[in-house]
């Protein structure tokens, strides 16, 4: 069976590095770790990477990360006390795993423009 040849890898410019391209995601969009992996063209994986170095990168220009906790889809639960950017593996009320996944925006105040 003959494979169809692949489009060559286009590198992306020097200034721009994965977490850039987040970063510019996060300020204009609300955004789960698999939609930035889609748009970002980065395995779900080292999403999760990314967010906690640019959670406290972030910090110095005073942005914040907001992350919209993740939630049980079955009982409603809301994971609202969780530290980490990982979606839960499972909801300690109703121990169903269907689980909405976290959303992530980066705010900047008014002044930091």
């Amino acid at each position: 069976m003959r494979q169809k040849p692949r489009k060559p890898a286009v590198p992306r410019p020097a200034q721009e590095t994965v977490r850039h391209v987040i970063i510019d995601l996060l300020r204009s969009h609300t955004l789960s770790a698999r939609d930035i992996s889609t748009l970002a063209h980065i395995p779900e994986k080292e999403v999760y990477g990314h967010l906690e170095h640019i959670r406290r990168s972030i910090q110095a220009d005073g942005g914040i990360l907001v992350v919209i906790p993740a939630e049980c889809r079955s009982c409603g639960f809301v994971f609202v006390k969780r530290g980490r950017l990982t979606p839960p593996g499972k909801c300690p009320v109703c121990l169903h795993e269907t689980i909405f996944e976290p959303l992530f925006h980066i705010a900047f105040p008014a002044s930091a423009f």
